[in-house]
């Protein structure tokens, strides 16, 4: 994972009258988002061996592109961040992330097979079924941790506490996340099927966090009416 610069942090606050969500719900996903990555890396090397085989080049690969696009989602998302940060949009990201990982569980064959008869070097066919397999849904799974930032900050004397809260619990969710499937469940379940949960398990994320914004917008346009009437 990579930090935020505090400086970078403030100048980015989100205004204090807008309505967020609890932080406890922003940090809570951000482990989600941390175990769901590691997830689907650590069964990235597995769906490739048939084709590539398990060597340490197929693991350096695979571990490249992924690095490669949690840049690119850092960046895409502190960017993002930026404009109007919203539930909605930070919903989207989940959302997105789930919908991008079910071609690696539908089409992996379909991607692999014509890249390995193309490509007789198994590290840069690695390299090349990574790129199209992973790069995307990582890249958008890499821009929750700035976005998440930007919903948690209200002002910038914690600015610096709340981003190393946010990745101290991230990283936590992606120690877990290789633990969980390296030692558990690819015991239990068939690759496909993991994956499968883990498509599940950000899609709730993403609609829990458009139902906890929904109520909280319900409360606040409800809490606005008394007030207008005292006015009037």
């Amino acid at each position: 994972m990579v930090l935020l610069e505090p400086s970078i942090i403030r100048r980015f606050a989100k205004p204090v009258n807008s309505v967020s969500l609890p932080r406890i719900v922003v940090i809570s996903v951000a482990f989600v988002s941390g175990f769901s990555i590691m997830t689907i890396e650590m069964l990235g090397a597995r769906i490739m061996a048939p084709y590539f085989g398990g060597s340490i080049s197929v693991w350096g690969s695979l571990i490249t592109v992924f690095m490669l696009a949690l840049s690119v989602g850092y960046l895409i998302g502190g960017r993002l961040s930026t404009r109007n940060p919203n539930p909605k949009t930070f919903a989207l990201f989940f959302i997105s992330a789930a919908i991008f990982s079910i071609p690696i569980i539908v089409f992996a064959d379909a991607i692999m097979r014509p890249i390995f008869l193309a490509i007789e070097d198994p590290r840069y066919g690695s390299l090349f079924a990574s790129i199209f397999l992973y790069f995307i849904p990582t890249s958008i799974l890499g821009m929750i941790s700035p976005y998440s930032v930007r919903l948690m900050v209200d002002s910038h004397e914690h600015s610096g506490h709340m981003a190393g809260q946010l990745f101290f619990v991230s990283t936590i969710g992606s120690a877990g996340g290789t633990l969980a499937t390296s030692f558990y469940f690819v015991l239990w379940f068939d690759v496909n099927r993991i994956l499968w949960g883990a498509v599940a398990v950000l899609l709730l994320a993403g609609s829990l966090i458009l139902f906890i914004n929904f109520l909280l917008q319900k409360n606040a346009a409800v809490s606005k009416v008394p007030a207008y009437e005292k006015q009037t």
